[in-house]
């Protein structure tokens, strides 16, 4: 009997699916580890604005409240360990490494031990699925910055490349609609075994708040230059898992998309609303149960823990509403399965192979290059900063 899937006689084999690149880097934003890293991380994340240390003493009682340490270090060593379990599972050989933007281990240590051991070629995946300033082209410049530093110190010329936006891909989105799924359970008081297809659960009071980091009205319209933009790929997720809820469990939802951790001058507008607005306009309307999906970060970062966890549960609770938080994306296995398809399907496009992204919503793949003008800081501002993974601009 012929193999359902036969492989095609010039398909690479498994060792050499991800070439040409001889590392995968997960990129992040970085966290202190400890109370004394607290203040000088954040004098990274806020390089160049001359914001006090009196005011980063302040903006790091979230941190403090948690002993110091953030959450997303260990969160980015498990998905690092569950990317590498996947690459093995398939018989691939690609080391993972890891490396941020604000904090130990920088990318351009990281990456500078990769070239020491004779990497030429990395490929890297951003823990930031939507496109944005703050969650794409500050990451390609910080890669720049990293890379230029390199050639500098006299190591080998590095080139990388980045996984384009994966806020729709199959395996990040099937990942969300089962945390909310399994939020709407226990909501109801029922285990996910009883729940089944949904059948008994009583869903036409219960409202799914969908949230995300906000960012600047500004930077909200400067991602949009080129395509669409950073609220409007948030809508086609939202828009997926209320469908799949109704088509697969039966699960009839109201829903909405709000933000959290607003910062700086507060006479700059964000996008709104949020959370803790929301909560209280849902309490009005008559609202009593919500879930809380927090499909804007792939796991557990301060902003989920204490933003959500901590205050828009309190503020819930406040108003009477009973709140349940669905689990971000993890190391669900099918998002980790999902990233790495990712990663085979860009190093198969650079081999020279032709490619068919897969994606839900009505969005489409984003390009693996990042055109000019995409995703900068302000709408019409050109700062000249080199950015890596995009063609000039």
């Amino acid at each position: 009997m012929q193999p359902q899937h036969p492989v095609s006689p010039t398909a690479p084999l498994t060792a050499e699916l991800t070439k040409p690149y001889d590392a995968l880097l997960l990129a992040s934003f970085g966290g202190p580890n400890k109370p004394e890293d607290v203040v000088p991380f954040l004098r990274n994340v806020v390089r160049g604005k001359n914001i006090p240390d009196a005011r980063l003493e302040v903006v790091g009682e979230h941190y403090y409240g948690f002993g110091g340490r953030s959450p997303i270090n260990e969160q980015n060593l498990a998905l690092r360990h569950a990317l590498e379990a996947e690459l093995r599972s398939r018989g691939i050989t690609l080391p993972v490494i890891w490396g941020n933007r604000n904090w130990h281990p920088y990318s351009v240590d990281v990456l500078r031990d990769a070239s020491a051991f004779g990497a030429r070629r990395v490929l890297a995946i951003v823990t930031s699925a939507y496109a944005s300033y703050s969650g794409s082209r500050q990451y390609r410049e910080d890669l720049a910055a990293a890379s230029a530093a390199l050639s500098e110190s006299g190591f080998d010329p590095l080139a990388i490349d980045i996984v384009r936006p994966f806020f729709n891909d199959p395996g990040f989105v099937e990942a969300n609609i089962a945390a909310v799924q399994e939020a709407v359970t226990t909501l109801e008081g029922r285990s996910p075994s009883a729940a089944g297809s949904g059948a008994g659960i009583s869903t036409t009071a219960v409202h799914v708040i969908y949230v995300t980091h906000s960012i600047p009205d500004t930077m909200q319209d400067a991602s949009a230059v080129t395509g669409p933009g950073y609220r409007e790929q948030h809508e086609d997720v939202q828009f997926v898992i209320d469908a799949a809820l109704r088509d697969r469990y039966g699960i009839e939802v109201h829903s909405s998309l709000a933000y959290c951790s607003r910062s700086g001058d507060p006479r700059t507008p964000w996008l709104e609303p949020d959370i803790n607005d929301h909560l209280q306009q849902l309490a009005a309307g008559g609202v009593t149960r919500v879930v809380i999906a927090p499909i804007g970060f792939i796991s557990d970062h301060m902003e989920v823990i204490y933003d959500l966890d901590t205050e828009a549960l309190a503020t819930a609770n406040d108003l009477g509403i009973i709140a349940v938080r669905a689990d971000t994306a993890g190391v669900r296995t099918e998002f980790v399965a999902g990233l790495v398809d990712l990663v085979l399907e860009r190093a198969a496009s650079e081999r020279g192979e032709v490619t068919l992204p897969h994606t839900t919503g009505a969005l489409g793949a984003f390009p693996d290059v990042a055109p000019p003008d995409s995703c900068r800081m302000r709408l019409g501002e050109i700062t000249r900063i080199p950015v890596i993974g995009g063609t000039a601009d």
